[in-house]
């Protein structure tokens, strides 16, 4: 009874040093050296590290937005103040890499869009590019849209 009782299948016997390399040696495998840069090599996974970067520049344009309203709601003082701060040579260079970053993301978001969405006409599948192309006129129209309220030629 006592031999059952320690031969439980969760217990593992422990091999000296000696004993294990006596044992038949394994062979080592074949491992390259990959550069830290691998993914700069090939447009597909660059694009892939960008796209993923791009989330970091549309988080700071959701953090400035907050800020602008922060100092919209602060007063005429705070909000000058917003506008100097933000008018100031690093801050403007950074807006534009971020602009550039989320440009990035809407394009490869719509051009992944036709991948996550299958839509169906008369029982045919339309085509991806139709999709991405529909996803692309809807952009424009609400950019201009905005861009027409925000310039002053709406009502």
């Amino acid at each position: 009874m006592s031999e059952l009782a320690n031969a439980s299948p969760n217990r593992r016997e422990v091999s000296t040093p000696g004993e294990r390399a006596s044992g038949p040696a394994r062979p080592r495998t074949y491992r390259p050296r990959i550069s830290r840069l691998w993914w700069v090599h090939r447009r597909s996974y660059l694009l892939f590290a960008l796209r993923e970067l791009s989330s970091l520049f549309v988080a700071w344009f959701v953090v400035y937005l907050l800020l602008l309203v922060a100092a919209v709601h602060g007063g005429s003082g705070s909000y000058h103040a917003f506008l100097e701060w933000g008018s100031s040579p690093w801050l403007l260079v950074v807006n534009v890499v971020a602009l550039a970053f989320v440009v990035l993301h809407a394009i490869t978001w719509f051009n992944l869009a036709p991948q996550a969405m299958v839509i169906r006409l008369r029982g045919r599948r339309v085509p991806s590019r139709m999709v991405a192309a529909g996803h692309f006129a809807a952009w424009v129209v609400v950019s201009a849209v905005v861009a027409w309220i925000v310039l002053g030629a709406g009502p």
